[in-house]
């Protein structure tokens, strides 16, 4: 059955409070790393939902990936997306990582075009 306006609505403000927290932990713990976004869409939820990683550099994207922190990045949206009591998503698949240097170099760091 699909999503009410209402349940939409109520979905979201969760999502957004518990990915907060996720974005504020992982700031104090991994350097470079700067904010995170979703996108989704709700007609297809849960599958359409993506969470992206925003770190400032290339090189900071690449050494914390390299570093495990990719690992560190799922384990916060896992706990963010059960605390906002999200299920059936899989986590490898919803997580993305990026950075405001490909965004700025690719779509002029226009992040509305870079999303969709």
């Amino acid at each position: 059955m699909p999503l009410t306006k209402r349940d939409t609505a109520r979905l979201e403000r969760r999502l957004v409070a518990t990915l907060t927290e996720a974005c504020e932990t992982a700031k104090t713990e991994i350097p470079g790393f700067e904010w995170l976004t979703h996108t989704v869409d709700y007609a297809a939820f849960p599958q359409s939902l993506r969470v992206i990683w925003v770190f400032d550099t290339r090189a900071n994207k690449e050494l914390a990936l390299a570093n495990g922190a990719d690992q560190r990045m799922r384990e916060l949206t896992a706990a963010a997306l059960h605390d906002a009591e999200v299920t059936s998503v899989k986590i490898e698949r919803c997580v993305r990582f990026d950075c405001e240097e490909a965004c700025n170099l690719q779509h002029g760091g226009d992040w509305l075009a870079r999303l969709a």
